[in-house]
């Protein structure tokens, strides 16, 4: 008797610009600017999703279908949602009930669907929810591909200037400002001290709190790079010294009610 298939799980990135307005009188960028063909064709043929966000997931699909049909009518995918802990925490902790709980999720792939996981913009499992997923579907021997697309990290540290052979990405720092000025103050002494590129993200309602944070924190010398709206018509992206950053006005120049990566180096 032969062993049921088992299915496959791609990692399907989505473009960088949903949730963002494009300017007054412009359309939303064709999938294909940024997403290969191979992409957009195994994300038509999948039926079976887990996903962060179920409406993007939809929208996505619904921006897929003009190029190529889908395999389902929206109405009938599978899109199964991570647990909501998984947004607030992430999911890359050891062991334990989240991974229990992305075991059941692949149950699809078990019975021989090949599945889709995907994050409401980007590269899933990068920076977003879903290593839970990518652990279990390993433990249950699935093969793991992952499909070609933007990662709005690697987009912003190669527009930086800053070193791009050693580099971490450390996500969020605290609100709080005295723990935020510390944790950026260790962060930079890190970063000067061994010439790793520490990566920072926030949310676009607290980036100027986080860029004025940095300005007023880091020395003179350091360099800070704000990468802006990555792979949007507004993109911008302004890479100083502090000193610079301070004496050009530079933060003014910036688009902070986007999606904005924050790097500093030497």
């Amino acid at each position: 008797m032969n062993a049921r298939r088992l299915g496959t799980l791609y990692l399907v990135p989505t473009p960088l610009d949903f949730g963002c307005t494009p300017p007054t009188g412009e359309a939303m960028a064709p999938l294909t600017q940024w997403l290969p063909d191979d992409t957009l064709r195994t994300a038509a043929r999948l039926t079976h999703w887990i996903t962060e966000n179920a409406k993007s997931t939809r929208a996505f699909l619904k921006r897929v279908e003009p190029l190529y049909p889908l395999a389902a009518p929206l109405q009938a995918q599978h899109i199964s949602e991570l647990p909501r802990q998984a947004h607030k925490k992430g999911d890359h902790q050891t062991a334990g009930d989240g991974d229990r709980e992305a075991l059941a999720l692949l149950a699809p792939a078990q019975e021989g669907h090949d599945m889709g996981l995907v994050s409401e913009a980007g590269m899933p499992a990068i920076a977003d929810p879903g290593s839970s997923i990518v652990r279990a579907a390993h433990t249950l021997g699935l093969v793991v591909h992952p499909l070609t697309g933007p990662v709005s990290l690697m987009l912003a540290l190669a527009a930086s200037g800053l070193n791009g052979q050693n580099f971490a990405f450390v996500g969020y720092v605290p609100q709080e400002n005295t723990e935020r000025a510390r944790r950026l103050r260790d962060l930079e002494a890190l970063a000067l001290k061994t010439g790793q590129t520490q990566i920072l993200i926030e949310t676009p309602y607290r980036n100027a709190a986080l860029l004025q944070a940095l300005l007023q924190n880091l020395h003179p010398h350091t360099r800070l790079a704000a990468c802006c709206g990555m792979t949007l018509p507004q993109q911008i992206t302004r890479s100083a010294v502090i000193s610079d950053w301070k004496r050009q006005s530079l933060a003014q120049q910036l688009a902070l009610d986007l999606p904005t990566v924050f790097l500093l180096g030497r």
